[in-house]
């Protein structure tokens, strides 16, 4: 199996967005809106992306 990774792109503000959503968008690694960052492709990542799904757009 080869190392996959997923690209995260951060495309609304944080702002009124409950505190979890705030800390998951943080562990993705994602500060400022159009920030992007190549994760590796795992379980965990997946949950964070679901859970801010409406703040995040995954690019291929």
């Amino acid at each position: 199996m080869a190392d996959t990774t997923v690209k995260v792109r951060l495309v609304k503000g944080l702002r009124g967005v409950q505190q979890r959503h705030r800390l998951s968008v943080r562990a993705l690694g994602l500060n400022k809106i159009n920030d992007v960052r190549e994760l590796k492709d795992s379980p965990q990542v997946r949950g964070l992306i679901a859970k801010v799904y409406y703040l995040v757009r995954v690019e291929q």
